[in-house]
């Protein structure tokens, strides 16, 4: 087995994809994650007690997540990794129950830049978060995965429709209901609480209000003939979670780390969870009012700034592999091989948050690390996407570097990585959580 493909991890990266359909169950399996190696869970809403050394983790809406380790002795800089939580996706309305031609189907609205083509005729299950209330008025929040193919968006003939093959806009309220039973008389809500029994036991419950969304239930899958290659919904971005979360685990805990997973990242991170928002500028300032600065600047705004200004993010958020049958898409010096090590992502009109600060910095972190690495620019004549990168850097003037896994296929339903990369940004992230010097 080579040195860059790790089978156990790669069983991890498979379970913790299969299990977390949504947000909510993959801040929930981090959550578990973390606790089981000991970090301690902290509540918003709780006075925190912080000791130097120990490790804690919060969650804010239950689908963002902040883990940090702090250092044995005076915490200076934090070396922190961010990435985000939520993919692209078919998220159902509230009043979704609907029905034709004898079937019952579920309205959809569209969660961030979805790829809709690969959709169809997929085995799709429902997950996300319902609120019940029980009989005696109290409101209880629980999550709901029915992982089975309970639903699918069937394709139209091509008899019905020749020039499908030339492309033809698709219509997400028109086309893309899925369907799950042959029934005109069944709702959703008796299905639902129909599954909340089978999951969870709760009987004579009202369903009040729920978030939920369709996903492809086919599970993760090794690909080609030596495995190179990782296949699965959801790489967008939980690959980038479950790297970060691996780097946290395997550091050394010398000096001060932090891994800030947002939510709503898919949709422009404006929300009290998203990167917009003040998640992670209220854990830094909590942070810092009983470990940062010292004598009387302790705790201050001052320390702060000096805190903020002394640490390092490297946002973690795939980035688009050469593809063999489109290798006009990039730029002929700048198309990420898969397998080829981690990209760093550089755009001049600040869509990526790197600078050469920054980029000098993780190059050096990954010729210590024996970890190849790459480099994206878009075409000159494309647009750019963008990540929690620039956001975080604006919200809190942190020194930011946009990295990512170079990946086939984004925002499809079922996306492509590189087995070697997993290992690739794994080690590089450890390295620079070690690394006893930012600058």
């Amino acid at each position: 087995m080579s040195e860059t493909f790790n089978a156990d991890r790669l069983t991890r990266l498979c379970d913790f994809l299969r299990q977390s359909p949504t947000p909510w169950h993959a801040a929930g399996n981090m959550a578990a994650r973390l606790e089981q190696a000991g970090f301690q869970r902290l509540e918003e809403k709780a006075s925190w007690q912080l000791t130097p050394g120990r490790r804690y983790y919060v969650t804010r809406n239950d689908s963002a997540i902040i883990a940090f380790q702090l250092p044995e002795s005076e915490l200076t800089a934090l070396r922190m990794i961010g990435a985000h939580t939520d993919s692209p996706g078919l998220h159902l309305k509230p009043n979704a129950t609907q029905s034709s031609a004898g079937w019952l189907q579920l309205g959809v609205q569209v969660y961030g830049g979805v790829l809709l083509a690969p959709w169809f005729d997929r085995d799709l299950g429902l997950a996300g978060r319902v609120y019940v209330r029980h009989a005696d008025g109290r409101l209880e929040s629980v999550l709901l995965n029915v992982d089975r193919a309970i639903a699918i968006v069937p394709s139209l003939a091509i008899h019905l429709d020749r020039d499908v093959n030339s492309g033809r806009p698709i219509n997400p309220q028109t086309q893309m209901a899925p369907v799950l039973m042959q029934s005109e008389a069944t709702t959703l809500g008796e299905l639902v609480a129909q599954w909340l029994e089978e999951q969870h036991g709760l009987r004579a419950v009202e369903v009040v209000d729920f978030e939920l969304g369709f996903y492809d239930v086919q599970p993760p899958s090794l690909i080609g003939v030596k495995q190179e290659l990782v296949a699965s919904a959801r790489l967008d971005n939980l690959l980038s979670c479950f790297i970060g979360l691996e780097a946290l685990l395997a550091c050394d805990g010398s000096q001060g780390a932090l891994l800030v997973a947002n939510d709503h990242e898919e949709v422009g991170s404006a929300s009290a969870c998203g990167a917009q928002g003040p998640f992670l500028a209220d854990v830094l300032r909590r942070i810092n009012a009983q470990l940062g600065g010292r004598g009387s600047e302790k705790g201050s705004e001052e320390s702060l700034i000096q805190l903020i200004q002394s640490s390092l993010m490297i946002s973690c958020d795939n980035a688009h592999a050469l593809h063999p049958n489109f290798r006009d898409k990039h730029d002929e010096r700048h198309g990420p091989a898969i397998n080829g090590g981690p990209v760093i992502k550089v755009n001049a009109s600040q869509r990526y948050a790197t600078n050469s600060v920054t980029g000098a910095l993780f190059r050096d972190v990954c010729r210590e690390s024996g970890v190849p690495v790459q480099s994206f620019v878009t075409r000159a004549d494309m647009g750019c996407g963008s990540t929690i990168g620039p956001i975080t850097a604006t919200e809190l003037g942190v020194p930011t570097i946009d990295v990512g896994v170079p990946q086939w296929a984004m925002h499809s339903i079922r996306e492509t990585a590189g087995t070697k990369d997993v290992e690739h940004l794994t080690r590089a992230l450890v390295g620079f959580l070690n690394r006893a010097k930012l600058n």
